[in-house]
């Protein structure tokens, strides 16, 4: 995603919905949520609704999603609907 340049390149290479893990190897889902808002905001673009996913259930963590850039924040154990009904809320 570093090499895309223009707003025709991110739309062309862009998601409908990202499901974002908050841990995860090289870059944790904070910072690669940071990364995109800022890109997003760099090219002009729509942002894509992304979903941070955690087991870390404290308050806290839902906080630091949200200050990221992250529309909505479910936590572990996931409960099948409760995923289908958050995705269906950005359609």
């Amino acid at each position: 995603l570093e090499e895309i340049e223009t707003p025709e390149q991110w739309n062309l290479a862009a998601f409908d919905i990202i499901l974002m893990d908050l841990e995860m190897p090289v870059m944790g889902g904070i910072e690669a949520t940071e990364w995109i808002r800022k890109k997003e905001k760099q090219l002009d673009v729509v942002p894509i609704p992304i979903i941070g996913l955690s087991a870390y259930a404290e308050e806290v963590y839902g906080e630091k999603a949200k200050q990221a850039g992250m529309d909505n924040y479910l936590t572990k154990p996931y409960k099948r609907e409760e995923v289908f009904k958050t995705i269906q809320a950005y359609r």
